[in-house]
């Protein structure tokens, strides 16, 4: 009895959950597209773009046409396939906040490499960690972090796997940031890779006692 019951454990402990593995697998993005006003932002502006010299903005301020709070609960899309590596309300200046690890082959060199996103000052949420994502589905939608802002999505995208929460301490260069709108242009239509790749976690630091995949 005392055997059996250690041979469940054992497996409860094999079968708790992703974090940290190494072995989550996925297939590789065919293509990204725009998080507001799907596939190309119709509807959308980007209000304030990527500055990585002072004063310093990491992403973009995305705002609908209608000006003030109109774009308010408003559905906002994961930009390709990946998965929600962090999906949690952190309050401060952020509020409800999620990232997406996404693989993708590049089309000059024909690596596979890979990409965060981030979504930030969200309304709600509909995924969390450890989510498996499809490109145009809806992860949240917009919001003000609590009536902090005006409503907007802060987008951001990051080469470097490790930044997670912890943006201050990566090095503000091109090697470590993309310029999303940029990116995306660039990619918006992959070659199909129907074979899953394994993903890094693990790699960020815990931000505010919120640990990521």
């Amino acid at each position: 009895m005392f055997g059996r019951l250690l041979g469940i454990l054992a497996l409860c402990l094999l079968f708790s959950g992703i974090e940290g593995r190494a072995d989550v697998r996925m297939q590789l993005a065919d293509g990204f597209d725009f998080p507001v006003g799907k596939p190309n932002g119709a509807g959308y502006y980007k209000a304030r773009g990527m500055r990585l010299r002072p004063p310093v903005h990491f992403g973009e301020d995305w705002n609908g046409t209608g000006g003030g709070d109109s774009d308010l609960g408003d559905p906002i899309y994961s930009c390709g396939d990946g998965v929600v590596m962090f999906a949690y309300d952190v309050r401060a200046g952020w509020g409800r906040c999620v990232l997406i690890r996404h693989a993708y082959r590049d089309p000059k060199s024909g690596k596979v490499k890979y990409i965060d996103s981030q979504y930030g000052h969200l309304r709600s949420m509909s995924v969390k960690k450890g989510d498996y994502v499809k490109r145009g589905q809806q992860i949240g939608t917009m919001g003000s972090n609590r009536g902090m802002y005006p409503a907007h999505l802060h987008f951001e995208m990051r080469h470097n796997l490790t930044t997670g929460m912890q943006r201050e301490s990566v090095e503000r260069s091109l090697t470590n940031w993309a310029d999303p709108t940029s990116f995306i242009r660039a990619h918006r239509r992959l070659k199909k890779d129907w074979r899953k790749h394994p993903v890094p976690t693990g790699t960020y630091k815990a931000y505010r006692g919120f640990k990521g995949l």
